[in-house]
């Protein structure tokens, strides 16, 4: 998501053609930040990484309370009358709209399915749920299919037959031909083409980027359009990267992260790598459970403190707050009426509970910033053979993590 990103704010100061319809100019200055664009691009990587094996029901409903909470979460980022409606509304409905936010916001589709045929379906269900008229549509599945075919090892002029062959754009015009008369228009039909051709025609991912800010018009979003396949293509320079996280917050930063750690690990936001040797956690509780001896708790314990060193994971569950922008950890009440962190050790074992949000993250680090914690401790696997990790067992854990360390 990157090259979308790095297209929305390289983009973003030349809007509206306050540009100079050329490639010389300063990859960033004061105005390059994040727009809509970039808020969009992140609430559809969010619902597509927690729901991307869910029906499409229960996907085109993720879609809409993210994109929602997003919204909500950054109220001023340069959204439309007609989508700002739609975020504010009870009940919020599918539009028409066949304009370009279809298209900028979808990147997370071309890169998180194994076939063509499923990136262009997921790529619909993100456009229908506001821009369900053909063309916004179409535009979301071009988008998405060309970076997939990017990411997947196909050349420029095959990625330029697919496009004309199947969404029936005109890819024959050169940017020279196009930049004269080319002015700001916010429809799918008259933008995704252009992005297209600008990225075709790039000569490296910078390129393409500058390219396309040159075409002037929407340029934020035909440059978040064009860099999203550029990224595919060429990938993204580090020092590019690094400019783009520096522009971000935390909260953007985080789906950023959980977005790379899928698409490194073959798509999937939980990988079998950082989750498969948290079954030996799994049989030391089990024992304990068979006898709660003081050898079988120090082996719970140990086994915790391998996993912390092989960098394994816990699935953290999240619960999104009443207003929609911010998150707590999800909390289990024991009989006592004491509050603990809940976290699990697969997919199996959290698949056992309610559904929400889910992170994964470092056991150690997870450890590390419960310290301070405010509740009894953390449970582990509170639908199944559950442990209770108190806050005692915590620091003594960390402390001897550490002295290993040292040692």
């Amino acid at each position: 998501m990157y090259g979308a990103i790095l297209g929305d704010m390289i983009g973003a100061p030349y809007e509206f053609d306050r540009g100079n319809k050329s490639k010389e100019f300063p990859l960033f200055c004061e105005d390059s930040h994040f727009t809509d664009d970039s808020v969009m691009t992140i609430a559809v990587a969010e619902a597509l990484l927690d729901n991307q094996f869910q029906d499409d029901i229960t996907i085109k409903d993720a879609l809409v309370d993210t994109m929602r909470k997003w919204g909500k979460r950054y109220p001023n980022a340069g959204y439309g009358v007609r989508f700002c409606r739609w975020l504010r509304a009870a009940r919020p409905e599918p539009y028409g709209s066949y304009g370009n936010g279809s298209a900028m916001r979808v990147s997370a589709a071309g890169w998180l399915f194994d076939t063509l045929e499923e990136t262009r379906a997921k790529a619909r269900l993100t456009a229908e749920v506001t821009h369900n008229h053909p063309e916004g549509i179409k535009g979301a599945e071009a988008t998405a299919s060309a970076i997939f075919l990017a990411r997947t090892g196909h050349s420029k002029d095959e990625i330029r037959d697919y496009i004309v062959q199947e969404f029936h754009y005109d890819l024959s015009r050169s940017c020279d031909q196009i930049r004269p008369g080319y002015y700001h228009v916010e429809s799918c039909q008259k933008t995704v083409p252009e992005a297209i051709t600008a990225f075709l025609e790039g000569a490296d991912f910078e390129d393409v980027i500058r390219t396309a800010v040159s075409l002037g018009g929407d340029c934020d979003t035909l440059t978040c359009i064009a860099g999203s396949i550029a990224e595919a293509f060429y990938g993204v320079p580090e020092n590019l990267k690094d400019a783009c996280r520096s522009r971000l917050p935390e909260d953007m930063l985080d789906i950023l992260g959980r977005f790379d750690i899928a698409r490194e690990h073959g798509h999937d936001p939980f990988p079998d790598s950082f989750l498969s040797g948290n079954s030996m956690i799994e049989e030391a509780v089990a024992q304990y459970y068979r006898e709660s001896s003081r050898d079988n708790l120090y082996a719970v314990i140990n086994a915790i403190l391998y996993r912390m060193h092989t960098n394994g994971h816990f699935l953290i569950p999240a619960v999104t707050q009443e207003d929609g922008t911010s998150f707590e950890l999800h909390r289990i009440q024991a009989n006592d009426g004491k509050l603990w962190l809940a976290v699990f050790t697969s997919r199996e074992e959290y698949e056992k509970g309610q559904k929400a949000s889910v992170i994964s993250y470092f056991i150690d680090a997870f450890l590390e910033s419960c310290a301070d914690m405010q509740e009894e401790g953390i449970v582990i696997n509170p639908w199944g053979q559950s442990f209770l990790l108190t806050k005692d067992l915590i620091k003594l854990l960390l402390q001897v993590s550490k002295e290993g360390s040292a040692q």
